[in-house]
């Protein structure tokens, strides 16, 4: 059986509708129970599920519509971790408006947006008691017919924001001790999806492209550590993750810049990471940002080992306007001087809604871009699915 890989994909994370979020805040006053509100979500994702099949889609996802964010829902289901505010040094980039398109939400031009991630302190013994996306998958796939993926936070989330000083030294004296144990945990966790027929895992690890910035290596710097150093021991962890996978599992790993309210983390290409990430991870395919400057160009693709695919993240969730298919395959077109045109595929460079608040961008324009994703995807190869 070949593992999975999809000609036209999707990061994650979809714009929640509006019921849902009434319905998340409802549940946080109190006025209804977790039941209620899980099986509002319930109807939610099938509704959602059905969108993505109806766009062409092979694979869908349940848009992470059970998430406050990205990651922090599955950091809080491990043992030994508490989450407390972050500092203002770690703030996101604003983003600035898109004048260009007549959709635009008002918000884009609000002033004095501030988004800073929350951090993670190890207080004890890491562990997973019970798998936690499970539940989640199921379902998933009960609501498809399609390949139903599952998205993990990198277990880099844990230790980045701070370096050792995140991690109790009561609790683990040896911080390699702290890394074998999160191992333990994300193997646990795949072991768990995959004995429950999920077959295509991705990992989203913003965290990587840190180390293009030279603000956020300064802040590496000042933790104690060299960052190049750090990043060749996140690439180890990551690998250890994802070792015991089975060989029909596809694991892929989106490595972006940060994605909130449109507002980003770090800006540069990813020549500065790329013979480390791009050529050390053992994945099977990468889901990469490629949807404007800040991305740089195609050539650090030609650090991906010929066996490894790679996903191009070309169509932009920050902003509503749309893509053209000629700009979209003649960038397709450049990224194939470094890769074979069979290893590559297409997506949204980001998720729409990393945070629960959403990009600002409408829904209308965010089915128009993944409806583009799957047009360009036939164009270029004949089908969405490899």
């Amino acid at each position: 059986m070949a593992k999975p890989f999809f000609r036209a994909d999707q990061v994650g994370s979809l714009l929640r509708p509006a019921p849902l979020v009434q319905a998340r805040q409802q549940f946080e006053r109190g006025q209804i129970d977790r039941s209620t509100l899980r099986a509002l979500e319930d109807q939610a994702i099938a509704d959602v599920v059905k969108r993505q099949e109806d766009c062409g889609f092979s694979v869908v996802v349940d848009g992470e519509y059970r998430r406050e964010n990205w990651w922090i829902d599955f950091v809080r289901g491990l043992s030994g971790v508490d989450i407390q505010e972050g500092n203002a040094a770690q703030a996101f980039i604003a983003p600035a408006s898109d004048c260009g398109h007549d959709h635009q939400p008002a918000t884009v031009q609000d002033q004095g947006w501030k988004y800073v991630p929350k951090n993670v302190l190890t207080t004890g013994k890491l562990s997973l008691a019970s798998p936690i996306t499970v539940p989640d998958f199921r379902h998933l796939q009960s609501v498809t017919t399609h390949t139903a993926k599952i998205t993990l936070p990198s277990p880099t989330r844990l230790h980045f924001h701070g370096g050792r000083a995140s991690v109790s030294t009561a609790a683990y004296p040896d911080i390699e001790d702290f890394f074998a144990d999160v191992v333990q945990a994300y193997g646990r966790e795949i072991a768990a999806l995959e004995d429950a027929g999920c077959r295509y895992i991705q990992i989203d690890d913003p965290l990587m492209t840190y180390f293009i910035s030279d603000r956020m290596r300064a802040e590496v710097v000042a933790a104690g550590d060299d960052p190049m150093q750090r990043l060749l021991r996140y690439v180890d962890l990551t690998n250890a993750c994802i070792a015991q996978r089975r060989p029909d599992t596809t694991v892929g790993i989106h490595v972006c810049r940060g994605n909130s309210r449109s507002g980003w983390m770090a800006e540069g290409g990813y020549q500065r990471i790329a013979e480390a990430v791009l050529g050390g991870l053992k994945v099977d395919h990468f889901l990469l940002e490629y949807d404007d400057e800040r991305s740089g160009d195609f050539a650090p693709l030609a650090h991906v080992p010929s066996h490894v695919k790679v996903v191009l993240g070309l169509v932009t969730t920050k902003f509503g306007r749309l893509e053209t298919s000629s700009d979209l395959i003649r960038r397709i077109t450049d990224a194939s001087r470094y890769l074979p045109l069979d290893n590559l595929a297409i997506s949204p460079q980001c998720g729409f809604a990393s945070t629960v608040e959403g990009n600002l961008i409408t829904e209308e324009d965010q089915w128009r871009k993944l409806d583009k994703v799957v047009e360009v995807a036939r164009t270029v190869w004949g089908d969405v699915a490899a």
